[in-house]
């Protein structure tokens, strides 16, 4: 059987090996997963169940339940200061992935190419090939505290790409960009004419002050797609619920490649996600809240054990220097020796060498014992 060549182009995922090491041992304290260890809030679970029991079981429309669509725009409009139109700028997803896969497809044509800040989510250098793109490598600097710049856009080319992608709470540094920091990357994209797909799925875990979207800034929101949902700050993974905002021209696009592929995003999810923004606020914050001392507590861990690592103020990771030069090797004398499961950080592209990802999505008991492996490993 003949394979794609764009497929024969992409490895398979780091993150995927680790996690496989991880699972043919015992005693494993896992910090690699990027899921919450939180449940879905009882509210947005006894919705799901409710749509069941009354038989919603059918395709929604193409772009998600209009109430969904409202409920998105309304809390857009009052968390993010962002005014979109529930019917003609909200695509409701199967997950943000699908989102930002519907919009790789949807401005991509063959050859051009699209500028991803590094490190970054795995998945946007694959998604780019998959659409027949060229990803044009953006390495943000430690020195930077992982913030994306003009200067590192000039210096990558990126004024040649057609598009920019980057996330923001960011994972894997868990680096936040406040509006100082966004408005020389939007001179930068509308200068350069860029489009800009921002994924925001980790806005909701944001520790030192309020988050910002680049739609927000002057001349941005025609030229930007937000990619937000609910896996991560509802403890949603599960549901695969995400959505995008976007100008009426690119959501007809991306609903022209969901409509063929997806057809609607799940609907029992839809019902639990209309819930969650109605009512499950207050576990949003607590959620954040236990997030917040877990990052506080392993920072300072890290600090205790000299290890080097910048003050991660968003998302659920930190990311700290390798303790060896090899980090690859480091995360694996550590799982095979230890029993503590990383990233080496490299997995996430240009910029991550020398590094590590650690997730504090875990309890704090299960952090404790993990911090005392670690220090008992390097001494």
């Amino acid at each position: 059987m003949k394979i794609s060549e764009r497929v024969n182009q992409v490895p398979p995922s780091g993150i995927r090996r680790f996690f496989e090491l991880a699972e043919e041992m015992d005693d494993v304290i896992s910090l690699g997963v990027g899921e919450p260890d939180f449940t879905a809030p009882w509210s947005a679970r006894e919705a799901a169940i409710d749509s069941l029991e009354r038989g919603k079981t059918s395709y929604t429309a193409n772009r998600g339940m209009r109430e969904l669509r409202e409920a998105i725009a309304g809390r857009a409009a009052t968390e993010y200061d962002l005014d979109y139109d529930p019917d003609e700028e909200i695509l409701v997803t199967a997950g943000a992935s699908e989102a930002i896969d519907a919009a790789f497809r949807a401005f991509c044509d063959p050859g051009d190419t699209v500028a991803v800040a590094q490190p970054s989510y795995v998945s946007y250098v694959p998604g780019v090939v998959f659409a027949g793109g060229e990803p044009l490598p953006v390495p943000t600097r430690e020195a930077d505290e992982f913030r994306l710049t003009a200067e590192v856009l000039r210096e990558a080319g990126a004024e040649e790409a057609e598009a920019l992608v980057y996330c923001y709470p960011n994972n894997p540094t868990g680096a936040t960009m406040r509006e100082e920091h966004l408005e020389p990357v939007a001179a930068f994209a509308r200068e350069h004419d860029l489009t800009v797909l921002a994924d925001e799925i980790y806005a909701d875990l944001t520790y030192d002050g309020d988050h910002t979207s680049i739609a927000t800034l002057p001349g941005m929101r025609e030229r930007t797609v937000v990619f937000n949902g609910f896996s991560k700050a509802y403890a949603m993974t599960g549901l695969r619920l995400g959505y995008a905002l976007a100008p009426p021209e690119a959501i007809q696009a991306m609903n022209r490649i969901h409509q063929y592929g997806m057809l609607s995003a799940p609907t029992t999810a839809q019902y639990a996600a209309l819930d969650a923004l109605e009512h499950c606020s207050d576990d949003v914050q607590e959620m954040r809240a236990q997030y917040d001392r877990r990052r506080r507590f392993v920072l300072s861990r890290f600090a205790e054990m000299g290890i080097e690592c910048f003050e991660a103020t968003g998302a659920f990771y930190v990311f700290p220097e390798s303790p060896w030069e090899d980090a690859e090797a480091f995360a694996e004398a550590l799982l095979e020796e230890c029993g503590v499961a990383m990233v080496p950080g490299d997995v996430f592209g240009a910029g991550g060498e020398g590094h590590l990802r650690v997730s504090y999505a875990t309890g704090l008991n299960e952090l404790r014992e993990a911090m005392d492996r670690i220090e008992a490993f390097l001494e």
